[in-house]
């Protein structure tokens, strides 16, 4: 698709490349390159299960799933553990020009596993929350500007603009299924993700596979966003930095990363 030749107004392009960006990013070729953690256990699917799967598919309709057209990926660490970091395929709908909800899986075939969800919102709508509940969300900001988070697969004027609209936005992030840990099952109480706020934070290691993966390099991501304003971060917000770690607790045993 060439997008250079898109006879829009300057001012309108971002919103109309955004709006191209969204249908493309998971038709794309992005997936397939990021196997699953683990092997969750269980019988081989029955041919029983194979043939009510597939007459499922072709005869229920699914409006939630249909819309998860946008993929993203970047990486989160648990709250209040910095060095328990791993990389995150969000597959999103967005509701609204505030709202958008995703789906997390820690890979990106046919059998990865539903970790968690992330849900994100606009600055005006975080502004409104009140401080107990900010201290649950991060902010998007270093994310987009580092290149740590990608659209995979789509032109790159598209995932700018996609990115120039996330990097103002917060994120509420729980992980179900702790793959990252090798739990097979998704055993164990929620936990509560967050992002990475500057450089350094990050294992170089973990982008640097997730960017072989996908044949792209952050650094080039990050010189490419260099012009996307950086907007002030709501101080509520990224709560851990000052010392305030939520973290929901395991009563049944001593859960540690």
């Amino acid at each position: 698709m060439d997008t250079k030749h898109l006879s829009l107004p300057r001012k309108s392009r971002p919103k109309a490349l955004l709006a191209l960006a969204i249908p493309l990013v998971l038709s794309a070729c992005a997936g397939s390159n990021t196997p699953s953690n683990v092997s969750a256990p269980g019988e081989p699917i029955s041919a029983t299960t194979q043939v009510l799967d597939a007459g499922a598919g072709l005869v229920q309709s699914r409006p939630p799933i249909d819309a998860l057209n946008a993929y993203l990926d970047g990486f989160h660490f648990y709250n209040g553990q910095m060095k328990s970091q791993m990389e995150a395929h969000h597959y999103c709908s967005i509701l609204n020009d505030e709202v958008i909800q995703c789906v997390i899986y820690d890979g990106n075939v046919k059998d990865a596993k539903l970790m968690g969800v992330e849900y994100i919102i606009s600055a005006k709508l975080f502004a409104k929350l009140p401080a107990s509940e900010k201290a649950l969300w991060h902010s998007h900001v270093h994310e987009v500007k580092s290149g740590q988070l990608i659209a995979p697969g789509i032109p790159a004027p598209a995932e700018h603009a996609l990115m120039q609209k996330l990097v103002g936005t917060y994120g509420k992030t729980w992980h179900t299924w702790h793959t990252d840990l090798n739990k097979d099952l998704p055993l164990g109480v929620p936990q509560l993700m967050m992002g990475f706020t500057a450089d350094g934070q990050i294992d170089p290691s973990l982008v640097q596979k997730r960017d072989a993966r996908f044949g792209v390099q952050s650094s080039e991501e990050k010189k490419a966003r260099a012009d996307i304003p950086t907007p002030p971060i709501d101080p509520g917000a990224d709560a851990w930095m000052n010392g305030n770690t939520f973290q929901v607790k395991d009563p049944t045993s001593a859960h540690t990363h």
